[in-house]
């Protein structure tokens, strides 16, 4: 720094002085010396060195409350900053500078001198554009996507509402009560009631019901839609018998200068029996695994429902065979469907230990299956009732028309023995079934197909008295399940294995 010259004066010189030395003084006195006789007298000024602050250390030890020798003086100390303020200065000083930096840099500069950072911003700042887009994507794609748009404006931001107080941000108050402004909102729509659209609130909210397991509420929500569909059913069928039925106009015409508006084609009342029929139905059968949930145990009104669905599809399916198909009326259940049905209610009267009515049932589905993996299944609960089918008299089961075996039974043991061939022979063929898929074919039901017929068969042939074909039939069954993982399946093998009597 230079230094500011006085008017009339020039520097004489310079002058080094000890560090220590100048720390000991508080001022300086300079004169300016005389080389000449005559002259004036020498020029002083002085100095004012100013006082540095210093830290010394305290001779005093600190009181009781930690603190030092500040608090003897009278002053003050201060304050120390909290963890916070320090992070929020540190973080308000790097964001100015790095502003500073980007607003007087240019990206050509930034990538010339740090080619590898300034790369790796950009892909960060891609990403993070690119996971808003899908943010966004997502949001737009779900929440105004057709389930919403279909409805009317109030009724859909009152369902936007509902799901997301049921998925997103769990509220079952809130949820309950948007599901029910949406619902009256229809009423005040003027929706039909039995349409697809008012009944779908109906059924998420006893889905939504189930998955907050109250599964009391979600049964009574479901009771009353099928109470409904069936009353609609019962009265159309008494209208067509008196014939009675309105006629279903058709759409009016434009008016000329006005454009056609594409409508779909008014469902008729045959077409809506059908329709309502079927829904009935798988109501009936989601009924049906509600009452037979652990937390409800209500096994006689899940049976109940399962007969009710398996009598209706069957005799619609008749109805349709005999009569034909009326004007409007759609397509009826798919034999998979139908099967479905009559699974569940043989599972039904297995539970109940009515293996006699649950042999017909599952020969029924097995007829009506395509798979071939969940053919093997079906195969080995139809072992497995055999096995367990109770001794009745001939004619007297269903079953027992599909035996020839029955005509010559002459006592309850040849009659059990019969039943145990039986279960013989298609558990084994439950094992040839499922080891045959192979490739794209071959599905999970495959695998537990095996290992379980395999423990079946064990279990017969114990019954029978083979008991060394029996005790290599669950060690494959043992080895078999570990292997692909089934250790329920192991467990039970190697219990049966164990209660097998000594050689």
């Amino acid at each position: 720094m230079a230094v500011p010259r006085l008017a009339g004066l020039r520097p004489f010189g310079t002058f080094t002085f000890p560090r220590q030395w100048l720390a000991s003084q508080s001022s300086l006195v300079l004169r300016y010396p005389s080389s000449r006789r005559g002259a004036q007298k020498p020029l002083a000024f002085a100095v004012v060195l100013a006082d540095r602050q210093c830290r010394l250390k305290s001779t005093s030890p600190p009181n009781q409350d930690g603190e030092g020798s500040s608090k003897q003086t009278g002053k003050a100390s201060q304050p120390t900053p909290s963890l916070r303020s320090m992070l929020w200065r540190a973080l308000k000083t790097d964001t100015s500078r790095a502003w500073y930096v980007i607003r007087n840099t240019s990206f050509r500069d930034v990538m010339r001198t740090n080619p590898v950072e300034a790369f790796g911003a950009i892909v960060a700042l891609l990403g993070a554009v690119a996971f808003l887009g899908y943010c966004v994507y997502i949001y737009y794609n779900y929440f105004y996507s057709r389930q919403f748009t279909r409805y009317p404006p109030p009724v859909a931001q009152a369902l936007r509402k509902a799901l997301y107080f049921s998925n997103h941000d769990p509220d079952p108050q809130r949820a309950l009560k948007y599901y029910k402004q949406a619902l009256e909102l229809c009423d005040e729509a003027g929706l039909d009631h039995f349409s697809d659209d008012v009944m779908g609130i109906k059924i998420q909210v006893a889905a939504w019901l189930e998955k907050i397991e109250s599964y009391h509420n979600a049964i009574t929500v479901l009771e009353n839609l099928l109470s409904d569909c069936k009353r609609w059913v019962e009265a159309m069928e008494k209208s067509a018998k008196e014939g009675t039925l309105p006629k279903v106009e058709p759409p009016p015409a434009p008016k000329e200068g006005e454009p056609a508006v594409s409508e779909q084609p008014r469902e008729n009342f045959w077409a809506k029996r059908t329709r309502l029929l079927a829904k009935a139905i798988g109501i009936s059968v989601k009924l049906a695994n509600l009452y037979s949930d652990e937390h409800v145990l209500e096994r006689e009104l899940a049976h109940e429902r399962l007969v009710w669905a398996v009598e209706t599809s069957l005799r619609e399916t008749q109805r349709r065979a005999k009569e034909g198909l009326k004007e409007g009326e759609g397509p009826w259940m798919s034999p998979e469907e139908i099967g479905g049905s009559l699974e569940a209610l043989a599972h039904s009267y297995q539970e109940k230990s009515q293996y006699h009515l649950a042999l017909p049932l599952f020969f029924q589905a097995l007829r009506l299956c395509e798979d071939p993996c969940h053919m093997a299944l079906l195969m080995n609960n139809i072992a497995t009732s055999f096995a367990e089918h109770p001794l009745i008299t001939p004619g007297d089961a269903p079953v027992h028309a599909m035996m020839e075996e029955s005509k010559t039974w002459a006592s309850p043991a040849e009659q059990r023995a019969s039943y145990l061939a039986a279960s013989q022979r298609w558990a084994q063929n439950a094992i040839t079934h499922a080891s045959e898929p192979q490739g794209e074919k071959r599905t999970p039901e495959c695998d537990q197909a095996c290992a379980v017929s395999l423990s079946n068969l064990g279990s017969v042939l114990a019954m029978l008295g083979r008991t060394d074909e029996a005790r290599q039939k669950f060690e494959q069954a043992i080895a078999l399940s570990k292997k692909l993982g089934f250790d329920d399946y192991a467990a039970e093998a190697s219990a049966r294995l164990q209660s097998l009597p000594t050689p």
